[in-house]
């Protein structure tokens, strides 16, 4: 846990305005205790079935420990492209990389419990993938395939099972493809 939040305080996040224009970086902590707004991206890997692979995240993650979200979520480093970003993280957590597109972006919002809030600028990508992915423990719990539909309605009879961002994402993806 100790090696964690030093790793977490020599992150950096790309500040950026509403139009992405870069303002510089800051340490992902102090920017998540700030409310500033930075960039990200969302990704959401699909099988040929039509189900999305989710990940619950690990249980020492820092906030929103044990939920359910979407494939891969991060953010880029300074100099890194999104899709280079996209490709590291995908490796990094789930074991693998693919061909991802870029959809749609959008600005949100989402504060927590401990103090902490997500501001974001966030990028969704989609991609597809067939194999079960070989997590990365120190990032993932667990993972699972499941079809978009049941998951809106698990979303909708069980929010606390899922990350803020991840609902709000859900909404913006449905109405924008």
């Amino acid at each position: 846990m100790k090696a964690q939040q030093q790793t977490l305080a020599h992150d950096h996040v790309v500040l950026v305005d509403e139009s992405n224009n870069e303002l510089g970086t800051m340490e992902k902590m102090e920017a998540h205790e700030k409310a500033l707004l930075h960039r990200a991206f969302s990704v959401f890997i699909f099988n040929d079935k039509g189900e999305l692979l989710l990940q619950q995240r690990a249980f020492h993650k820092y906030h929103s420990a044990g939920l359910w979200t979407n494939t891969c979520c991060s953010h880029p480093r300074a100099g890194e492209s999104l899709m280079e970003a996209v490709q590291r993280r995908l490796q990094e957590e789930m074991g693998f990389t693919c061909e991802v597109r870029e959809k749609f972006k959008f600005i949100y919002k989402a504060p927590f419990d401990n103090g902490l809030t997500e501001h974001e600028l966030d990028f969704i990508y989609t991609g597809t993938y067939n194999l079960d992915p070989v997590v990365n423990p120190d990032e993932v719990n667990a993972y699972k395939w499941m079809r978009l539909d049941d998951i809106i309605a698990e979303v909708y009879h069980k929010p606390y099972l899922y990350t803020e961002w991840f609902k709000i994402i859900l909404k913006q993806y449905v109405s924008n493809l």
